[in-house]
């Protein structure tokens, strides 16, 4: 998965030709650290229709603070630089499959 920040969140994000979830996540984050081989099982099975990325929270408090994040891990849909839809906390990998086939569709 790639990583993005604030210089290349822009290009990588809001720009991008395909929907894009953002993992906001922190390395102290327990519940970030056990999605992250689900988030990447799924963001493989959606190559090619929905990008992965992600964003650390403590690394980037602006964007954090401009899109809201109030807790961790956050992930966050965007279509043509819009917010589309919102998930907070630990998702299971039937979770993030409804949110890809959501961004896919």
């Amino acid at each position: 998965m790639q990583r993005v920040d604030v210089a290349s969140f822009e290009q990588e994000v809001l720009k991008s030709d395909l929907p894009v979830v953002v993992d906001f996540y922190a390395d102290w984050c327990g519940p970030c650290k056990r999605m992250e081989p689900v988030l990447e099982k799924v963001s493989q099975a959606y190559g090619g229709k929905v990008k992965v990325v992600k964003l650390n929270s403590d690394e980037n408090q602006d964007l954090s603070l401009k899109y809201q994040v109030r807790g961790l891990p956050t992930l966050i849909l965007f279509r043509g630089g819009q917010e589309i839809d919102r998930k907070l906390g630990f998702q299971s990998e039937q979770d993030l499959n409804k949110l890809m086939t959501t961004a896919s569709a």
